[in-house]
């Protein structure tokens, strides 16, 4: 099976991590010449959040995709994606986290999804949850996980 699109879901946590999740994006887009989706999902909270920080007065005269391709996160992951020559698509999202990516990731049928986590004590995930986690268990397609806690190691 041919890999046509691959979603690449980057949320608020993923500023620290947001080079390796791209290189290694473009290390699978590049050869299968794949077209990536670059979500950004936003709680309600985040969105409202974002939305203040980027100075935007009036929420009705701009798509949650607009929002998505103003995020300097995307911002930065878009122009790496230029200079590789890697054809993207920007969308965003409001909603669980792991909802959206998995809705998103179906709506496009997207042969692969790319997430970042960390690791993370089993009583960590138990009592916060982890958007990683419930993606892999759901997405309709393998999911790859890069992991940003690597960065730490020495």
């Amino acid at each position: 099976m041919a890999l046509d699109t691959l979603l690449l879901a980057v949320g608020p946590e993923e500023s620290d991590s947001s080079d390796r999740l791209a290189r290694t994006t473009v290390d699978i887009a590049g050869p299968s010449g794949a077209t990536v989706v670059l979500l950004h999902p936003f709680t309600q909270e985040e969105y409202e959040s974002t939305i203040d920080n980027l100075g935007i007065r009036d929420a009705s005269e701009v798509t949650v995709d607009d929002v998505a391709r103003r995020h300097g996160t995307i911002r930065s992951i878009s122009r790496l994606f230029e200079e590789e020559g890697i054809d993207y698509e920007i969308r965003g999202a409001i909603g669980t986290h792991a909802d959206e990516i998995v809705r998103l990731a179906t709506e496009t049928e997207s042969g692969l999804v790319i997430v970042g986590g960390r690791g993370r004590s089993p009583t960590g995930k138990a009592l916060f949850g982890s958007t990683a986690q419930q993606v892999i268990l759901a997405a309709p397609c393998p999911v790859t996980l890069v992991r940003s806690d690597l960065d730490d190691r020495s």
